[in-house]
């Protein structure tokens, strides 16, 4: 039995713009949230609280929650990599806040020059502060299927990372193949890992296309009643760890697969497409989702 309903958590204009290398204007991603939120979605990542030095996408952070018209029912969600992060995300009155960490030793010593441990403890007094302000708390795992530098992450590395964003405070989960080489049993051993830790309702999937395996492993998830997931807008975001391939699986495409099935996600398909072709065209460039491209061609034709 699938689930009757999913959640989509649209991640675009975070995850999918931060690697753009021409700025892209706060007014852009302004718009581009209300079209998301127009179109359906009730959880979007909106921005990023990091140092402009590392990621200059991002420096317009406050100016763009701060442009945002919120709707009742809608989360809008900031990722956060420090408590210094977290002291200039406040005062933007975000609902949800995004720690992070990932499953593979190599990775983490690569990223951020610490262990997996050292790096999820530093989130401690963030997840506690957040909590404190009422926000809820999401922990993002990366490479938990894989990983650029060592190859292979065990499952059980994978779930000693549950563990400690348990421990830490983190109140959901979600299970990310950051390079987008997860295939679906894989998928499924590697979100049982994270179930015997969190609810269901606690534990998503973060799936990039790069092999093509993401609607195939959000079906695998699917089947075990994991029923959030994260996707991007129009495609965006590439894999900065494999050449000319494309990143997060595509809303539009995970949103025909989900209706095709009979799943309800609340959101509506066509403004979706319309949404996708704004930022692309924004951007200067076609769509990557194919569910987008083909059904612009139905309208033209």
């Amino acid at each position: 039995m699938l689930p009757s309903q999913v959640t989509l958590v649209d991640v675009g204009p975070r995850d999918g713009l931060q690697n753009e290398k021409l700025q892209v204007a706060a007014g852009v991603k302004v718009e581009l949230v209300h079209r998301l939120q127009s179109a359906g979605l009730k959880e979007i990542e909106v921005t990023s609280f990091v140092s402009p030095k590392w990621v200059p996408q991002m420096a317009d952070n406050t100016e763009v929650m701060a442009g945002i018209t919120r709707r009742p029912g809608v989360r809008y969600s900031v990722l956060v990599p420090n408590m210094k992060g977290l002291e200039g995300a406040l005062p933007t009155r975000p609902d949800e806040v995004v720690v992070f960490g990932a499953a593979s030793e190599a990775f983490s010593q690569r990223n951020i020059n610490c262990s997996i441990e050292e790096s999820i403890e530093r989130f401690r007094p963030v997840a506690a502060a957040a909590r404190e302000a009422g926000l809820k708390v999401r922990g993002a795992i990366s490479c938990a299927l894989g990983c650029p530098y060592q190859g292979e992450v065990s499952l059980d590395d994978v779930e000693r990372v549950v563990r400690l964003m348990k421990d830490i405070g983190v109140d959901h989960v979600g299970m990310a193949d950051t390079i987008g080489v997860g295939t679906p049993r894989r998928v499924q051993a590697v979100m049982e890992r994270a179930l015997k830790h969190y609810p269901l309702v606690e534990v998503s999937g973060h799936f990039h296309d790069t092999y093509g395996q993401a609607l195939a492993n959000i079906y695998a998830s699917l089947e075990l009643g994991i029923h959030t997931f994260d996707a991007s807008i129009a495609g965006l975001g590439g894999c900065p760890y494999a050449k000319g391939a494309t990143g997060n699986v595509a809303t539009e495409d995970v949103v025909f697969l989900l209706h095709g099935l009979g799943i309800a996600t609340g959101i509506d398909l066509d403004a979706l497409v319309d949404a996708g072709a704004f930022i692309s065209d924004a951007l200067g460039r076609p769509p990557v989702s194919r569910a987008g491209k083909a059904l612009l061609a139905k309208r033209v034709g």
